[in-house]
């Protein structure tokens, strides 16, 4: 049996819907800078876009497997980047990002190649003569021409002799190291041969090395993490975990190799060479320079992330406008305006006061979903684009949806059982609130589907249905039901003309007549 409307004490749960609208605020107004306002996708703000050409060494097309295997790590690095929002296509043999904002150097960030490779330092010089410039743009053909050549100077076989362990440098090295200079663009980027020695600079072109083939791929790396200066370690440094395989090519190498030096090269680039003081058994491992705090972030995010199977060429940043995605919104907010008015004048007619509190509800769920978007936007970088605006908009139907199912409920009660307003609301929930939970419940699971299969815009406006339907359970069972309740309760508030259930009480007392006169009836018979 439903629970009396004595034993439901709605001020608690008014209450309690007050609490958690005041931490919200508290929350928006008082962490992460204070500002109320969400974060916006590339529709509504703008952003910045590169493109990124895809290289082969050969010259030859890149495979679709490969394509759509660095469009994934490069969606995945923008996650862990915290750089919500962005936007990964295919477009041919391109990959196409675009990032909400006008920083394009985080755009250009998320598409680097790192490729990092261990090798062996077997000869090193200092350079007096800064990089040379780097050139202008080539074209595939004389890119493919530029790595085959830069192979053929930087790669040769014959700048080592010996294998393994008695790896050191030919007689012709001193004349190939002396001749290599540092430029600020290099066409090996990406697309050095690992098997091969490897004529390369730091990134500083303080520095230039003769090193020998990749003896362990950074594939290896279990997690990359920064870590701060310390007394033992003044500057910012990198700190890696192997896995099982690489952690135990590590030590094997370190411990044949003590006082020698050992280079991390990421995209053809030394980012450190130290020297190894002490064998290292555990794989523990710091990779240490002239790093600021954001370089040293940048470089653990990308070695954490993963390496692209393709070599890439970005184009200059271009600022995308957000003119369209403006006006749309603006069409969009329009069509939603009209759409809630429509909802309050069917509601205030057809409802009354039932109808008000509706108009109440919706208001408060307003607040609710605000604060939420600006919450999120904080906490896990979620942003809001035209997609997640047609998702609350939709949601505003569901949620009138859930209303509109417990008043009937409420009539239902007092037409077919003939009872008051008061008596009415505690059955009338009991069996509205099944059908409200299963309705929500489908709701939910269709979009949590949704945002599991779908991609881009489309997972957006999943996220945002699910999360407008989470908060119409909380509205209807804090605020909503409790409303009722108090009305029901109150003679001033009750009353039929206002509550708009006149009518049906006027049908419920017909058939209770009805009922009545048939009774006399089959006693007189």
């Amino acid at each position: 049996m439903a629970p009396s409307a004595g034993r439901f004490r709605p001020g608690r749960y008014l209450g309690l819907f007050a609490f958690i609208v005041v931490l919200l605020y508290v929350l928006v107004f008082f962490t992460g800078g204070g500002k109320p306002t969400p974060k916006l996708g590339i529709d509504l703000q703008g952003g910045t876009r590169v493109t990124l050409t895809a290289r082969t060494p050969d010259g030859s097309a890149p495979s679709k497997e490969s394509l759509n295997q660095a469009r994934q790590i490069i969606e995945t690095r923008a996650n862990g980047f915290g750089v919500a929002g962005t936007e990964v296509l295919l477009d041919g043999n391109n990959i196409v990002t675009t990032v909400p904002g006008a920083d394009g150097d985080q755009a250009k960030k998320i598409g680097q190649t790192a490729k990092l490779g261990f090798r062996k330092v077997l000869d090193a010089q200092q350079v007096t003569t800064p990089p040379a410039p780097a050139p202008p743009a080539t074209t595939d053909e004389q890119s493919t021409a530029a790595i085959q050549q830069a192979k053929k100077t930087r790669q040769d076989p014959g700048l080592v002799t010996g294998t393994g362990d008695s790896l050191a440098a030919s007689p012709a090295e001193q004349q190939a190291l002396a001749a290599f200079t540092c430029s600020a663009q290099d066409p090996l980027r990406g697309n050095d041969d690992p098997n091969a020695p490897l004529l390369a600079c730091n990134q500083q072109g303080t520095e230039k090395y003769l090193l020998g083939p990749v003896f362990l791929q950074g594939t290896e790396i279990d997690s990359a993490a920064a870590s701060p200066p310390a007394q033992s370690k003044p500057g910012w440094t990198v700190d890696l975990t192997f896995k099982s395989a690489g952690r135990q090519i590590w030590a094997d190498f370190t411990s044949k190799n003590v006082q020698q030096r050992a280079a991390f090269v990421l995209d053809t680039q030394v980012v450190s060479a130290p020297t190894i003081q002490n064998a290292i058994v555990d794989g523990n491992t710091q990779i240490s320079g002239s790093f600021t705090q954001q370089q040293t972030k940048d470089l653990a995010d990308i070695l954490k992330y993963g390496s692209l199977p393709l070599s890439f060429t970005p184009s200059d940043a271009l600022t995308v406008s957000a003119t369209l995605g403006l006006a749309s919104l603006e069409a969009g907010l329009i069509a939603g305006g009209v759409g809630l008015a429509l909802v309050f004048v069917y509601c205030l007619f057809y409802y009354r006061l039932l109808g008000a509190l509706t108009v109440v509800s919706l208001a408060l769920s307003g607040l609710l979903v605000y604060a939420m978007l600006v919450l999120l936007g904080r906490w896990i970088g979620f942003t809001l684009d035209l997609a997640g605006v047609a998702g609350f908009i939709i949601a505003i139907g569901v949620t009138a949806d859930s209303f509109v199912v417990f008043f009937e409920r409420l009539k239902d009660e007092i037409r077919e059982g003939g009872r008051t307003f008061r008596s009415a609301v505690p059955r009338g929930w009991a069996r509205a609130r099944r059908t409200i939970l299963a309705s929500d419940a489908v709701m939910f699971l269709a979009s949590a589907v949704l945002y599991a299969i779908a991609v881009g815009d489309v997972r957006g406006f999943a996220f945002t249905l699910g999360l407008s339907t989470v908060l119409d359970l909380v509205v209807v069972f804090l605020v909503t039901h409790p409303l009722v309740a108090m009305a029901s309760t109150s003679k001033a508030l009750s009353n039929p003309r206002l509550t708009g259930l006149g009518g049906v009480q006027s049908v419920a007392a017909e058939r209770r007549a009805a009922r009545k006169a048939a009774g006399a009836a089959v006693k007189e018979a």
